[in-house]
């Protein structure tokens, strides 16, 4: 089977408020090297900005694709492609929500707390249209739930009160000096850009 993990370029990623990112996505139909090259370009920008999750919105494209690399409960990396998933969550009397805090690199450098079942399975195809299953646990569930999530057009602010949604606005916007427009293509700054007569 080919390696789609590696050999992928690092995209910009797309930001929320940009339309694509609250919109539903059309379903994967065509498992082709276009497809193929889409998902080595995802992997690639989710390793440069560092995340365990990462949709085709996120990076300007509205197909339903998402990739992760995530550990589950017992810390045991995880890695993978989902094409057209469907997230199960267990019946409210049997599901146990964890609370944490969340982030999303289309919103970089903000976190709020979210709660979400402790167990998610998602199905859907893999890169080259075999039915697939994925039982995600501990962080894996939460990523599965999160990914899906966009590709149906929501973003975990749109979980959030308005208060709660308010702050991590004003986190992310105070944090913006960070992200270059074409992050992480670019990387982020680790210090503020000194002004004046400082060298």
């Amino acid at each position: 089977m080919t390696d789609l993990t590696t050999g992928g370029k690092v995209l910009p990623i797309t930001r929320w408020g940009t339309p694509v990112m609250h919109e539903k996505t059309r379903p994967v139909e065509r498992f082709d090297e276009e497809l193929h090259t889409l998902i080595r370009d995802m992997f690639a920008t989710m390793a440069a900005a560092e995340g365990v999750g990462l949709a085709a919105t996120q990076v300007g494209v509205d197909l339903a694709v998402f990739v992760y690399e995530c550990p589950d409960k017992d810390m045991t990396i995880q890695r993978g492609v989902v094409c057209s998933p469907t997230v199960t969550l267990p019946d409210v009397k049997d599901r146990e929500l964890d609370s944490s805090d969340e982030g999303c690199l289309s919103h970089p450098g903000g976190y709020a707390t979210v709660s979400r079942p402790t167990l998610a399975t998602c199905t859907g195809q893999d890169e080259n249209g075999a039915e697939i299953e994925v039982v995600g646990t501990g962080l894996l569930a939460r990523c599965l739930q999160h990914e899906t999530d966009h590709l149906n057009g929501t973003v975990f602010g749109d979980r959030l009160s308005t208060r709660a949604r308010r702050q991590l606005d004003k986190d992310v916007a105070g944090l913006d000096w960070r992200y270059p427009d074409d992050w992480p293509v670019s990387p982020k700054h680790e210090a503020a850009t000194p002004s004046g007569d400082e060298e």
